[in-house]
Formats: structure tokens, C-alpha cells, sequence
């Protein structure tokens, strides 16, 4: 999981504005949200109809009448996660000064909130809600006010004298018909059509509408009218921008079939696996990375190689950690996004910081990408969402092609991240003369048969999910491996704690004897993963002793390994594979497992309690 908070749309042209903002609020739902929001300027009047609720999007379609009873063809919507305040109608987007000359909605977080809310309470502003974002949107009214500028400099004022990230999308009494945007660090995209613009923080919102969009630079801002959309920089000078066409099949983003977008979405791994493993493949079977960026002459150059990322894609680094030194010979650190910057990292010249982030826009994960830049290190990205921040921004890029992904649990982009590194391990190995050629062209055929591993894992789903039933009011969950088994053990704790709400960690098996044995007790379930055979029996002893504590022991192994079951008291096999990719296997069980024991415990697979899809804030 990584964690967007806020989804922001907005719509101006023909036809009512109200139940197109409703329809893409509804798209963003997967990112989290605790409250919502839409403002529409009225047809009849030059008056902005604001209608906020506490609670979900159910209760603003209500409250609106499916937003039949808000009449306008201009408007913006918000649903927010709370930062600044709490979850409450009067702390919801948007946001409107004293006299509704302008209203706007907001996605990131100002750091120096403070500050400029005593600025205006010295100029005569009073705020009604605790949120960073009213402060914002009556900054923009008072430059707006003070200079008598036009909205694009009003903008651009605000900008100069924020600090934070911010999507900003904001309408203006005095400007009829548009709405103004801005951007820093938050994603934001701009759709045409010939029925008039949007603007949404995420393509699926508006993919129903249009398919062509224009990505906003960072500290860039708009102007959207009917007509289509002006680019302008923080000078206030037009930037002439490309229209890109998405790609994504829209049925993509529906659930098509499935009772929740999680299940969809780990039955889509194989196809997601296979085409990111095709996207490098050359005619020849080699590897071939001229389109990630990364030629031969690069590879050799480099001297150590340092993965930062968040959550999942964290995990994805462990494992890769264990494979790239193995295969590539290499040093690699692995870093958390959040803590990279603040260390601050001595970074070798020659190194190569990779950064892994499914939507491209993770916060601390962009912000370490730009400290690498600045300090002059090299900088290589494996990203899922075409155009995102970090995508632009890094030296390079591997696009893992997962499609988009709604569920807040990643299952995809965590298992194309995972071999979008296995690809890099292998060629970095043989480009460098750490693998042999022979057993580069054996990890080349048997990266291409894991696709169909997975979905025989996947067909046999039934076994887990009973066990997942019988063990659904588990207090406490423990993982315990070695070696890449510990990062497979990782990811699947994630899985458990992040849908169903049920304590859990993960542990190096060796580590069991300081200190957390002392946690285990009668019916404590204990799950060991064992796919390593150089640490197999280590791991075995390990559960052995957690067993004679009374620990309740489910083994997940690799076919042949049967005597496993003299030990455990449920097991799961996974086909045998080269053991560098056994992360790939063994994390599909756990993934199915943490989405059993949710659904037995009835709980929202899809949008966990309080978390979102992506950190677009520290």
C-alpha cells in the first residue's frame, strides 16, 4: 500500500455540472476519503452554490438529489481525508471566502499555515473551520483583492508565498464559466472534450469523459473554460502543453464481475506480470533495457545502488536487496522514502538511486528522487502511472504495465514492481560478468513461466480461504522467514493488518529467540514462509519452537517440501521456481489470505479505515 489523500474534479461546458462532479468523486473513492464536497456556480445568479457533508458520497448524491438539484454548467467537487482539522462538514472542501468572491478545493498539506493565517487575521480575515486549505483559498482572495490582478496572478502570488504541496483547483465570482488551477508536488491532470474541460487529481475520475489529457507541471497553473484549457508558468507567461491519450481500457477501472476491485485485481497478476515482463524481452529472449534508459555502458558505471520507496514498494526493495546483490553482485541499500532525506544519505557519485512508487506522486518518495537529482547522483524510476511526477522528474524509467489499480491494498503493483527489479538484477548481472550466460538465458525462460504460476496459486484460492474463515477473529498474526522469505513475510503482515484490522508483524525467524517468543501463546497463529532451501530447516527449527509455546503453525513452501506437514497445522504449497523469484509465488497465498480474513470479518476490502491510495503528503 501506498497511501492519495483527497480527490479533487471539476468540470465547466455544457450540460450540469453537479452529477458529472458526483460521477468522478465516485471514481476517486479508492483513495480514502471522510468527508465531500461540490460548489457550483448557478445558472441563474452570479451566486456559488457550496453543499458539504461528513460521512460518504452516498450522502452528498442525497443531500443534491444525484446532483439534480444544484443547477450549473461550472463547478468543483472534493472529497477529503483529513490533515488540518477534523472530519466535519463545516472542516469539508471546498472552501469560500466571506463574500463568495472565490471558492476553491485543495489536495496536500501548507506547512506554513500558521503563519499566513495570522497574516490575515491582520488584514481582517476570520476562518469558520481549523483547515489549512481555507487559509489557502483566502489567500488567493486577498492578493486577488489587494493588487486587483486577474486570477492567474492572484495564483501566482499565493504560490510564491506557500510552502507545502497543493492541487489547487479555485473559481472566481468575476470570472463566470472557469475555473483556475494550480499545482506543487499534488497530481493533477486537465481533460477536453467536445462538451467542455475537466480536471480531476487522478485519470479514472474523468476517464468516462475523455481519454485526452494534459499533464500540469509542477508550479504550473491553468485556465479552464468551455473551450479548453491555457497553461501558464509562475510568471504568468503561457506554456504550451501536449494533449496525451490514455490508454487504459475504462472497463479496467469497473470491477467487471468481481465482488471487490482487490479480488479483480489479484486475478489480473499474471496478465500484469506477463506484459511487464514482455515490455523488456527483446526479439532475441535477452533483456534489453534501451527503453527504460539504462544502456550497457551506464550498468558498468555504476557502483552501488540505492532503492528508496514506501510501504509495499518498500518491500519490493527488500527483496530485490537479497537478488540484485546476489545475481549482480552489487551493494544495494534499501531506504524508507520517509526517512531518506533526513538521514541525510551520503550518496556515491556512481550510484544509481532507484525509486519505486506505483502512482508515481508518493511525497517522500518524490522528495528523495529530488534530493538524488541534486546532489548529482543518477536516478532511475519503476513507476505504473504513465506521466506521474516521479516518472517525469527521474533520469530513467521502467514502467511496469499493471493498468490502473483502485484497490488501496496493492497486489499488481506490488508483483510488477517485484520482477520489473528481477529484470534489472539479471541484466546488471550479465552486463557486469557476475552471471554466467548460461544461467542468465535459464532465469530469462523461467521469469516467463511465473505468470502461469501464479494463476494455478490463484485457482487453488478456495484451500485459503477457508483457513482465512476459521482464523478470522485472530488476535495476533505472526510471519516468520529468512532471507527473501523475510520480505515475503513483510508484505504478506502488510496485507493482513492493512484489510482486516488484525495485529500483525513480521520477523526474521532468527530474531524469534530476542525477545518476541515471549508474545506467543496458546492458538497464537505463526505463519512460516519456506521457500529458501539453503534456510529451510533453520526456519522449520524456528517454528518448532514457537509450536512447543503453543503457536498455532501454517507453513507456505514449495511442492516437494512435505514433510512440512509433520511440523505445521495447515500448509500451503506454491510451485517450485528459480529461488530468487519466489517472492512472486509465495506473496500470492498471503495476499489471498489478508483478503479472506477481511471478508469473513465483513469488513470494506477495497477502502480501509484510514488509509488512502497513495501519500501525496509527508
Amino acid at each position: 500500500m501506498e497511501r492519495i489523500m483527497c480527490g479533487i474534479v471539476g468540470f465547466t461546458g455544457e450540460g450540469q455540472a453537479a452529477p458529472i462532479l458526483l460521477d468522478g468523486l465516485s471514481k476517486l473513492e479508492y483513495r480514502g476519503y471522510d468527508s465531500a464536497g461540490i460548489a457550483v456556480k448557478r445558472d441563474d445568479s452570479d451566486r456559488v452554490e457550496v453543499v458539504k457533508v461528513k460521512g460518504r458520497l452516498e450522502e452528498l448524491s442525497k443531500k443534491t438529489n444525484g446532483g439534480h438539484a444544484v443547477k450549473g454548467n461550472c463547478g468543483i467537487g472534493h472529497t477529503r481525508w483529513a490533515t488540518h482539522g477534523e472530519p466535519s462538514e463545516l472542516n469539508a472542501h471546498p472552501h469560500v471566502t466571506e463574500d463568495g468572491a472565490v471558492v476553491g478545493v485543495h489536495n496536500g498539506i501548507i506547512e506554513n499555515y500558521v503563519e499566513l493565517r495570522e497574516k490575515l487575521q491582520k488584514n481582517g480575515y476570520s476562518f469558520y473551520s481549523q483547515t489549512d486549505t481555507e487559509i489557502l483559498i483566502k489567500l488567493v482572495d486577498y492578493y486577488y483583492k489587494k493588487y486587483k490582478v486577474g486570477p492567474i496572478d492572484a495564483l501566482a502570488k499565493t504560490m510564491v508565498r506557500v510552502r507545502g504541496s497543493y492541487a489547487l483547483a479555485v473559481m472566481f465570482r468575476d470570472y463566470p464559466g472557469e475555473i483556475y488551477v494550480a499545482r506543487k508536488d499534488s497530481p493533477m491532470i486537465i481533460g477536453t472534450n467536445p462538451e467542455g474541460t475537466y480536471v480531476a487529481s487522478d485519470v479514472p475520475a474523468i476517464l468516462r469523459y475523455t481519454r485526452n489529457v494534459y499533464y500540469i507541471g509542477n508550479l504550473e497553473m491553468a485556465r479552464l473554460t468551455r473551450e479548453g484549457a491555457t497553461f501558464y508558468d509562475l510568471n504568468g507567461d503561457e506554456v504550451t502543453k501536449k494533449l496525451v491519450e490514455i490508454k487504459w481500457d475504462a472497463e479496467a477501472a469497473e470491477k467487471g464481475g468481481y465482488e471487490h476491485f482487490m479480488m479483480k485485481e489479484i486475478h489480473e497478476q499474471p496478465k500484469a506480470v506477463r506484459d511487464t515482463i514482455g515490455s523488456v524481452l527483446n526479439a532475441e529472449g535477452n533483456v534489453d533495457l534501451t527503453a527504460v534508459g539504462l544502456s550497457d555502458e551506464d550498468i558498468r558505471d555504476i557502483s552501488q545502488i540505492y532503492i528508496v520507496a514506501c510501504g509495499s514498494a518498500y518491500h519490493v526493495g527488500i527483496a530485490a536487496q537479497y537478488v540484485i546483490e546476489d545475481l549482480a553482485r552489487i551493494p544495494v541499500r534499501v531506504e524508507l522514502g520517509s526517512e531518506f532525506r533526513y538521514r541525510k544519505p551520503l550518496l556515491d557519485p556512481k550510484g544509481l538511486v532507484v525509486v519505486i512508487s506505483q502512482s508515481g506522486e508518493t511525497a517522500d518518495s518524490l522528495a528523495a528522487l529530488r534530493e538524488a537529482k541534486e546532489k548529482g547522483v543518477k536516478t532511475l524510476a519503476i513507476v505504473n502511472v504513465v506521466g506521474s511526477s516521479i516518472a517525469r522528474e527521474a533520469d530513467s524509467v521502467f514502467y511496469t504495465l499493471a493498468g490502473p489499480e483502485i484497490a488501496v491494498a496493492t497486489t499488481k503493483g506490488y508483483s510488477t514492481q517485484l520482477v520489473a527489479c528481477y529484470l534489472l538484477a539479471m541484466q546488471f548481472g550479465l552486463v557486469r560478468g557476475a552471471l554466467e550466460e548460461s544461467y542468465y538465458h535459464e532465469l530469462v525462460a523461467e521469469i516467463q513461466t511465473l505468470p502461469e504460476k501464479i494463476d494455478r496459486i490463484i485457482e487453488d484460492k478456495e484451500r485459503i480461504q477457508w483457513f482465512a474463515s476459521k482464523y478470522a477473529h485472530a488476535r495476533d498474526v505472526f510471519f516468520v522467514g529468512r532471507g527473501i522469505d523475510y520480505a515475503i513475510c513483510l508484505e504478506g503482515s502488510l496485507k493482513v493488518k492493512e484489510v482486516s484490522y488484525v495485529h500483525s508483524e513480521a520477523y526474521a525467524a532468527g530474531e524469534l529467540k530476542h525477545g518476541t517468543i515471549s508474545l506467543i501463546e496458546d492458538g497464537t497463529l505463526v505463519i512460516g514462509v519456506l521457500t529458501q532451501s539453503d534456510l529451510y530447516e533453520k526456519t522449520v527449527s524456528n517454528l518448532v519452537e514457537v509450536k512447543s509455546r503453543g503457536a498455532y503453525l501454517m507453513g507456505l513452501t514449495t511442492y516437494g517440501h512435505y514433510e512440512i506437514e509433520d511440523t505445521v497445522d495447515f500448509n500451503v504449497y506454491v510451485p517450485r521456481t528459480d529461488e530468487h523469484f519466489a517472492s512472486s509465488l509465495a506473496v500470492i497465498p498471503l495476499q489471498l489470505l489478508g483478503y479472506y480474513i477481511a471478508v469473513a470479518r465483513g469488513l470494506d476490502v477495497d477502502k480501509p479505515r484510514n488509509l488512502a491510495k497513495s501519500v501525496t503528503v509527508e
